[in-house]
């Protein structure tokens, strides 16, 4: 250990057990709190040594586990901003709350660190007098690093004394408690439940803090980001009401997404939409309301593109690229367009909340072109929006499918669009209510609205494609043969999930086809409508909503089967379901009786039309996730596409998700994730799932590169450790069989090699994939 980290040891140390740390002495020996300036211009000496040598630190140790809305404590330490907001003891995720809680979104709820500490964050950094003893014995961060140099990890493979559940219970001392929480839980400093940072780490983030912990202002942009910026807005906030209802679509659909500009060379800088009450040329003034179609109350509102400020984290990262073609499909689709806007709807929530009557003068062609331009965004948005974190919210789908959608074309007729304008009544959603809602009540006016839709559409199909006349798989969009969104495959993760593009993996069991409406609605529903502070009631509504738009997607699926197995297949997948479902299928799904038009071969109808949809988006489906030119030899590649088959009850004991570093016999590394895909008899029980699980059933998707934010273990092995690995993981029984593997390929949290290997899979995750490469997150890493 080196001189200096023994000094500030020795320093901090003297006074960690003594009394004066207890209540209001900190104010005593240092004076009263008050916010303090941290941040220097952006090429100043001060603000270049935080961006160079203190961010990458606090990127790949703190950020992994304190980013967006299930940050420990609300403590998102990803940008300048998060890191001087500080922690909160309120829980962002509570989903027994009764009364919908009070929206604490950085960049957005508050505009300054005072207005933080008014709503109940307290700081992490010291806030007393500014003198390098207060600013290490006053501050939380420091306090808990030394916490970690004194009590660091016990010598043990699998860690004892510590919580690493999800719903855990938090612990968020404020300095003035930090005594008590250290002598309750001396070993649980930070990094927490992670091995200690590396003396260099240590030394330079200490050094830092106690210097006062400057940090910079924004990065200004350069003369191009400038240039396209201003050109982008002047687009968005042209006054013609055709603009102005565009953009407002426009927006609604892209708030969560991270945009850049694709045609730079530079390396990617991210921006976010906002609304803001100000026009172009003037500061952004961003009109911050619970859902982005909520009234702004300004006379006129204006879109602007900022720079996003925080570190990119893989967990809410949606890339967006802005180019050329872009540009000209929304001028082609919006302005071009032969429609007219006589007055811009209100933002009266009745209309607003629903896309169908708010964007009822846009063509229907247009917005669905729109959404399926950049498909996996669109799908993505719900997996990664607020949403993303819970298993009531996700066990509505199962867990790995494919989605297909119907061709926009072959949409594109007037009775079809009549038809969407005829049901707007039917056609509403649970997002139209406050996010204090009673569940029950609202739940069956909801039912009954849907299964008046159903009987219409149902009836309008029975007429559309009589004697199966069009319907077979030439309904579906083929991406016009270049665009890869066409065809996507969505993981479940039980409280987390990912989707890409691409079939990935063998035939699953059920796949979604996806129509207008239907598309529209899972967006208005799960995204833009959804609030993650609402109550209970709104929650357990938006979940119990979904299930009949889930059950939509898959009966597209199940018209393109031969009439007389469609049943039989639908109910594989619901085995066991409830009666008050089995009621809602048998009203809303049997009266569509119209033959498929589809000629199959053989008796095994579904995988012979996956066969099809197949050779179909052929054209636009790549190998980038399949276990091709790896480098590895053609036996050790055959060896890893066999994991694909191994299926059983033995996996219950595999995690959802691990990711494998394998170093080839010729050199070089390559990332795989692997997949544990749950198994269920129906998903169509609220809270019940695990009497709804089908273990035999359950199977693995080995990926290359990264599908997930969340991995619970780390294995690290050579190219000529693949048959061991292989034969492990098909010979699965017991507990005691999974930690004999970890035994020999784990990197577990526990190890000295933690952190080494954790910079590797981000290097490889950033060489590989760049635009969307984001830093994953360890909330979920196992300790077995």
């Amino acid at each position: 250990m080196n001189l200096q980290r023994i000094l500030l040891l020795a320093v901090v140390s003297l006074f960690s057990g003594c009394a004066v740390y207890a209540g209001l002495n900190f104010n005593e020996l240092f004076g009263e709190p008050e916010v303090r300036e941290r941040t220097a211009p952006f090429v100043s000496v001060q603000a270049q040594h935080f961006i160079n040598e203190v961010k990458p630190i606090i990127d790949k140790r703190c950020v992994v586990c304190h980013a967006c809305y299930d940050a420990p404590c609300q403590l998102k330490m990803s940008s300048v901003e998060g890191i001087d907001r500080g922690a909160s003891k309120t829980l962002v995720y509570q989903g027994t709350r009764l009364s919908a809680s009070t929206p604490s979104r950085l960049f957005e709820d508050a505009t300054s660190t005072q207005e933080w500490r008014d709503a109940d964050f307290h700081p992490i950094l010291n806030e007393r007098e500014q003198i390098a003893s207060a600013n290490l014995d006053a501050g939380l961060v420091a306090r808990m690093l030394v916490q970690k140099e004194n009590h660091p990890l016990p010598n043990e493979t699998q860690l004892k004394g510590f919580d690493f559940a999800t719903d855990r219970q938090q612990q968020c001392p404020t300095i003035e408690e930090f005594a008590q929480y250290e002598k309750d839980y001396p070993t649980w400093g930070m990094p927490y439940g992670m091995p200690n940072l590396e003396y260099s780490e240590y030394d330079t983030l200490m050094a830092w803090l106690e210097n006062g912990a400057t940090m910079n202002a924004p990065m200004p942009l350069n003369k191009d980001e400038q240039r396209l910026i201003a050109e982008y807005e002047q687009w968005l906030n042209h006054g013609a009401n055709k603009n102005q209802l565009a953009a407002r679509y426009i927006y609604e659909h892209l708030f969560l997404s991270h945009l850049y500009f694709s045609e730079l060379n530079a390396p990617a800088h991210f921006f976010t939409l906002v609304r803001s009450a100000t026009p172009p040329g003037e500061p952004v003034k961003r009109i911050s309301t619970r859902r982005p179609y909520d009234d702004p109350k300004v006379e006129r509102v204006y879109y602007r593109i900022i720079p996003e400020q925080g570190t990119i984290v893989d967990k809410t990262h949606m890339p967006f690229a802005l180019n050329t073609l872009r540009i000209s499909n929304w001028k082609k689709w919006f302005i071009d367009a032969s429609y007219s806007v006589d007055q811009l709807p209100s933002y009266n929530i009745d209309v607003s909340a629903n896309p169908m009557t708010s964007f009822e003068a846009i063509p229907v062609k247009s917005r669905f072109n729109f959404m399926l331009d950049n498909a996996q965004n669109t799908i993505m948005a719900f997996i990664k929006g607020p949403v993303c974190r819970g298993q009531l919210a996700l066990n509505v789908i199962n867990d790995r499918f494919w989605v297909v959608f119907v061709d926009p074309e072959k949409a594109d007729l007037p009775e079809i669009n009549e038809f969407y304008a005829n049901q707007i009544e039917n056609l509403k959603l649970p997002s139209e209510l406050e996010s204090n809602t009673v569940p029950a009540t609202n739940w069956v006016k909801y039912a009954a609205q849907q299964a008046r839709y159903l009987d219409a559409k149902s009836e309008f199909s029975n007429q559309w494609f009589k004697d199966g006349d069009g319907l077979n798989t030439d309904i579906i969009w083929t991406g016009n043969g270049t665009n890869a969104n066409a065809a996507l495959t969505v993981f479940r993760h039980f409280d987390s999930a990912s989707v890409v593009q691409g079939l990935v993996g063998t035939q699953p069991k059920t796949a979604w086809v996806l129509d207008y409406a239907l598309l529209e609605r899972i967006h208005y529903l799960l995204v833009a409508g959804f609030d993650v502070y609402g109550n209970f009631g709104h929650q357990l509504i938006t979940r119990m909503f979904m299930d009949f738009l889930r059950l939509e997607g898959e009966s597209n699926f199940l018209t393109l089967l031969p009439k007389e197995v469609r049943h039989i297949e639908h109910s594989s997948w619901y085995k066991d379901q409830s009666p008050q479902l089995s009621d809602f299928l048998q009203r809303n799904i049997a009266p569509f009786d119209q033959p498929t038009s589809v000629q199959y071969s053989t008796d095994d109808h579904k995988s012979e039309l996956y066969g099809m949809i197949r050779e179909k988006l052929e054209p636009v489906l790549s190998d980038r996730y399949d276990i091709v030119n790896t480098g590895f030899s053609a036996e050790m590649e055959k060896q890893l596409q066999s994991i694909n088959e191994i299926k059983g009850e033995g996996l219950r004991q595999v995690p959802q998700l691990m990711m494998i570093m394998i170093e080839g016999k010729q050199g070089g590394d390559q990332l795989f994730t692997l997949i544990h895909n749950n198994a269920h008899s129906n998903i169509s029980s609220l809270f019940d799932e695990e009497g709804n699980r089908d273990y035999s059933n359950d199977d693995l998707t080995l990926v290359r590169g990264v599908v997930g934010s969340y991995p619970a273990a780390f294995l690290s092995l050579v190219e000529a450790d693949i048959p061991v690995l292989v034969n492990s993981l098909k010979n699965i029984s017991t507990e005691e069989d999974y930690v004999k593997l970890l035994d020999k390929f784990a990197i577990r949290r526990s190890s000295d090699a933690f952190w080494p290997f954790s910079d590797r899979v981000h290097r490889w995750y950033q060489d590989d994939q760049p635009i969307e490469f984001g830093l994953l997150d360890y909330n979920r890493f196992e300790n077995r």
